[in-house]
């Protein structure tokens, strides 16, 4: 088991465009993060972040072209991937084709020598927790995406490895195998004990995996937190639109003060924000003006004509089954996206819920986020 560390860590591609003159393009700035021993960490975020690239410098498939990686304390810059003590699963499985599922997975151990009998206890053990010993005298093409994939982690489990490393293993398996494979890992993950760094652009991954997500855009960290604070606390509006689903609704508005008491006005309605969130504004102490207010889909309510809602216009209905998804439009134009549990609804509030029919949101302060508008920072938790 190995702790993993990554100090001032940069990676810079350069590329000649035939005319002497090189191009830069830094694809990872100055990335610090301290990985626990036996901690799981999801780097997580769009396409082209930066968070394979990180994956693959801790592995010793990208040379590094700044900062010191350390795994259980021993810097490993200039050290090959062999040498490592590491394990990889990837995305495509990488499995030779002509070879058992047995022999797969036993390929490392007999490159290192290992004799056979103890080759034979470690790749059917690793088969028997993954649930594949049926399929060990199979070839790859006889199986399924998911089985491939319990293949690519059983070749890792059975090295013995200081540190896990899993990129994107689960984006080729369709939704109800990608939920499957996920439990299979979470379990995975309490039997091996080990330490885990997993890439993913899926942020449910993220959030059901991780004891700690890294939030990456354009080589760049934005946040690390667990999944809670990740969720609760976002430091900035790219965190707060990336993890949630649907994204959180921002609203421009005006954040006054009165009294020692701050207030937002959105769809030209004045809330106060009073309560914890309204305590934990005035320690923070922003100053007032244009500010962009957050407000999670499953954090608005409907409620009654009268009861001091949000007049709003349905434009969609987007049943899912134990929630349906509403897109309304304020009278001021603002659209905004609501998550509704159907379990309370009654018929006659289902057959209201039609396109064009005005319904009536509430939310209350302690569901609010506030943003500075210009930088887009947490007005309180930056």
């Amino acid at each position: 088991m190995a702790n993993v560390k990554l100090t001032n860590v940069k990676k810079i591609y350069s590329s000649n465009d035939g005319t002497h003159k090189k191009d830069y393009v830094v694809a990872v700035h100055d990335f610090n993060l301290d990985i626990k021993d036996k901690e799981f960490v999801v780097f997580v975020g769009p396409s082209g972040c930066g968070k394979s690239t990180t994956l693959r410098m801790i592995a010793g498939l990208e040379d590094i072209s700044d900062g010191t990686v350390e795994i259980d304390g021993e810097v490993v810059n200039d050290l090959q991937p062999k040498d490592r003590n590491i394990a990889m699963v990837f995305q495509n499985y990488a499995l030779y084709p002509h070879m058992t599922v047995y022999d797969n997975i036993a390929f490392s151990l007999r490159l290192q020598k290992m004799p056979e009998d103890e080759i034979y206890e470690r790749v059917t053990n690793a088969a028997e927790i993954l649930g594949i010993t049926e399929y060990l005298m199979r070839k790859p093409r006889a199986l399924s995406g998911g089985q491939r994939q319990r293949v690519a982690i059983g070749r890792a489990m059975v090295r013995d490895s200081k540190v896990f490393l899993m990129d994107e293993p689960l984006s080729n398996l369709d939704a109800k195998l990608r939920n499957q494979m996920r439990a299979e890992i979470i379990l995975l993950r309490q039997k091996l004990n080990t330490t885990f760094v997993y890439v993913t652009h899926d942020q449910t991954e993220a959030m059901t995996l991780g004891d700690r997500i890294v939030i990456m855009k354009d080589g760049y960290i934005m946040q690390v937190g667990s999944p809670t604070e990740v969720f609760e606390r976002p430091k900035n509006l790219f965190v707060a639109g990336f993890i949630g689903a649907p994204q959180m609704n921002f609203i421009e508005c005006e954040l006054t003060r009165e009294g020692g008491e701050y207030f937002v006005k959105p769809f030209g309605v004045k809330f106060p924000v009073d309560g914890a969130k309204g305590q934990e504004l005035k320690k923070a102490n922003p100053s007032t003006g244009t500010i962009v207010l957050g407000v999670r889909p499953e954090h608005i309510v409907l409620t009654d004509a009268g009861q001091g809602g949000i007049p709003c216009t349905l434009e969609v209905n987007e049943m899912m089954g134990s929630e349906v998804h509403l897109h309304v439009y304020t009278e001021d134009g603002t659209r905004l996206v609501v998550r509704v549990p159907t379990m309370n609804l009654s018929q006659e509030q289902r057959d209201h819920l039609k396109q064009g029919n005005k319904v009536y949101l509430k939310f209350e302060s302690k569901v609010m986020h506030f943003f500075n508008k210009e930088t887009e920072q947490n007005l309180i938790y930056a």
